[in-house]
Parts: structure tokens; sequence; C-alpha cells
């Protein structure tokens, strides 16, 4: 089939138009930053001159926004699979992850590791050794090779691990890493930063205790979107957050001189929060409205496999590696020894993707706004420029601080 039968038959070609997309480009980095919802802007505008700007102080009652961490989190739950109770919108990935180890830490005191991958996300690395140096006892144990492999013993408070990596787009096998550290008896926190929104996430039925996430990537929540935090529900009243602020106090507007932690999920407020941030990142969540989240994973399988035979074909590139569709999230790497000076070149063209260290070059498909007809576009157009050495140009090999 053509890339235009391919897009003419796409039951989810009608979500492109929730989106505002520029002309003349191909956009393959929802996995570093969603599209602009088309309903975001005039959100924002609401929110902020007919509520901040008529309604003041009285906005957090007159329109709900003291509930809106909630709120907005129930709409994220039928993506990454769980209860709307067991979710919450807050902080930073990183600040949500330093909850969530901090929480899992103190629950059984002679458990001191957490263990993780030596290729995980680096900044999920830098906050658990961060908690490593803050809290005596704790280390954490860095290894290769899969999770569910490895000897865990009765020192393991909480294996750390993203669901799809974030270099070559492997995913985890949930239910097995689960099972590994329930056997040990630790607790599992899952990064689901490259995966919620473009794979189908089961946590409650893959047995997760804790997982999070962050909002602007295949969310589209926009640049710094809050984060989430899962938590099962029957840990809820067994874990407490190590970071206490007044909106995860059972009585916030008590002010009283001692914590008491809220009930369930609330608990795991910190802050007070950011309403203009989960205004943007509730559009994003509409994006998804009427769609089955197993519709979106299986575009977004199909247009990876066009993409690597695209590639394949026009490159003689091998990414045979990445071809096992129950093994991969929603992105493509392609290696080339000058890959940062490649991409440049093809963002010069329009086609937009992004590089990672040493030789990376990562191409993310967004199933609700990118097409058959771009993922070929996109090939054809690499094809053309590693064939040329168009990309063999000082103001391509140059680094920008930003990529």
């Amino acid at each position: 089939m053509t890339p235009a039968d391919l897009d003419a038959a796409d039951p989810l070609a009608h979500c492109g138009t929730r989106f505002w997309l520029p002309a003349g480009k191909i956009y393959l980095d929802g996995n570093s930053l969603g599209a602009l919802p088309a309903a975001t802007p005039a959100r924002l505008r609401l929110v902020a001159e007919e509520q901040w700007g008529a309604d003041l102080i009285g906005s957090w009652n007159a329109h709900g926004w003291i509930d809106w961490p909630k709120r907005v989190a129930a709409k994220l739950a039928p993506i990454v699979g769980a209860e709307p109770d067991e979710l919450i919108i807050a902080d930073s990935t990183s600040v949500c992850l330093f909850k969530a180890l901090g929480a899992a830490l103190a629950l059984e005191p002679e458990r001191r590791t957490i263990v993780a991958r030596t290729a995980e996300f680096p900044t999920d690395l830098y906050v658990a050794e961060g908690l490593a140096r803050l809290l005596p006892g704790v280390g954490l144990r860095s290894v290769d090779g899969p999770l569910h492999e490895q000897k865990l013993d009765g020192t393991v408070a909480a294996v750390l691990a993203s669901h799809v990596d974030y270099r070559s787009g492997e995913r985890v096998d949930l239910v097995r890493l689960n099972e590994a550290a329930h056997a040990a008896g630790a607790l599992s926190v899952i990064d689901l930063s490259h995966s919620a929104g473009a794979i189908a996430v089961v946590l409650n039925g893959s047995g997760c205790d804790l997982a999070v996430g962050c909002g602007y990537k295949f969310l589209n929540g926009g640049p710094g979107a809050p984060a989430f935090l899962y938590v099962a529900r029957h840990l809820q009243e067994r874990l407490r957050s190590p970071i206490q602020g007044w909106m995860g106090h059972a009585r916030p507007f008590d002010f009283a001189a001692d914590y008491a932690p809220a009930p369930g999920i609330d608990r795991f407020l910190s802050g007070t929060p950011s309403i203009l941030a989960l205004a943007a990142l509730e559009c994003g969540l509409d994006t998804f409205d009427g769609v089955a989240i197993e519709d979106v994973e299986a575009k977004g399988r199909r247009l990876a496999e066009v993409f690597i035979a695209e590639v394949t074909a026009r490159t003689g590139i091998d990414l045979g590696w990445q071809a096992d569709r129950g093994r991969r999230g929603s992105h493509v790497v392609v290696p080339h020894p000058q890959g940062y000076a490649v991409m440049q070149a093809l963002i010069a063209r329009g086609v937009i993707g992004d590089f990672r260290p040493p030789d990376l070059m990562r191409f993310g498909f967004a199933p609700l706004y990118n097409s058959f007809a771009d993922v070929v576009a996109a090939a054809e157009a690499l094809g053309e420029i590693l064939a040329s050495g168009e990309w063999n140009q000082p103001r391509f090999l140059t680094r920008q601080k930003v990529t």
C-alpha cells in the first residue's frame, strides 16, 4: 500500500486536526515535546483572563482550581491503565520520582538499596544517587542486563526502571519486572515518560507499585508540563511522601502546626498546583478523547514498521534489531557516526527529530498527529542527505546547547 492508501485507511487520521503544526515541517520529536493542541491557546487565555483576571483568588472555589490535580489525573487514568484515585498531577518528573523512591525506602527501614540499570535515564539515576547521599545507609546498585534477571535480596527497597528506554526504544516487560521485585519483597518504581500516551500501559494489570511520568512528551501538555505520580491503591495508606507540603495535609486550610498526611493519593501533593500548566496539560489529554490507547499503540507500531522498512531500503542501515514490535516503544533510532550533523541537516529540511549521544538519531512517532506520508518523506530525506553528504557542512557539524 502507498502512504496515501495507509493514511486513507487510518482510523486516527481525524485526530490530526486536534493539533496546530507549522506548514512545511514533519514533526517526529513528540517523544521529547508533543505538538501544540489546537485548543490550548484559547484555553490558556480563558483561564488567565476570565478566571484569574476576573475572579482573582476566588477562582480557587469558583472554578474549582483546588481540585484540578485530581480532575486532570482522572483523564490520564485510562491512558496509563490506572484508577483515577491512584494518580495525581504534580511537580516535575524528578520531584515525583524523589517522592516515590523516598516513600519506598521509608516503608521498610532495613531495606536500603535501590536497583537500576546502568543505562537508565540519567536524570533518574541522579535522583537515586541524591537520595543515597542524603539518607544514611542507602545505596544505588547499578546493574547490566534485564532487571527481572537480577538477583534481588532482602536489602532491596525499590527496583527503578523506565518502561521504554530513552535511547534504544526498547520496552521493559512490566509483568516480569514487577514479579521479580515482589518476589524479593521490593517495590517497583516505573518511569513512563517515554511510553505514556504512545503505548498501552497497564499499571494495575501488570502489578506496578509506583510510577511517574512527564506531561510534555506524548501527552502534549506543553513545555515543562506537570508530571504525574501513580501509587497503587493498596499501598497508599502505608506510604508517606518525603516532601511534606500543605497541599498534602489532611486539613490544608487549618494551617495546623503538626503534619498529618491526607488520606489516599492526596498525601503525595506538596505545593500549590500550577493552574496555567494544568490547563494546558488538560488540553493535551483531551486530544485522546474518544480514542482507545490500544489503537494509538497499533498505529505507532505500523508507523515505525513503515519507517524501518523505508530507511533500510534507502540507506542500507540495518534496523532489524528494532523490528520486534512487542519490545519497542514509539520511537526508532538510526545510528550513524555523524548522527548529530545528519539530524541538523534533516531539521534544515523541515524534518524534525533529535539526537542522543554517542551516535543515535531519534525519530518519535506520535500516532495522533503523525501520518504515514510523514514517515516516508522523512526516510526519503534521510536517504538523500546520506547519499549526497549534505550533512558535511560547518553549520551542521557545530553542536548547539539544546538539541
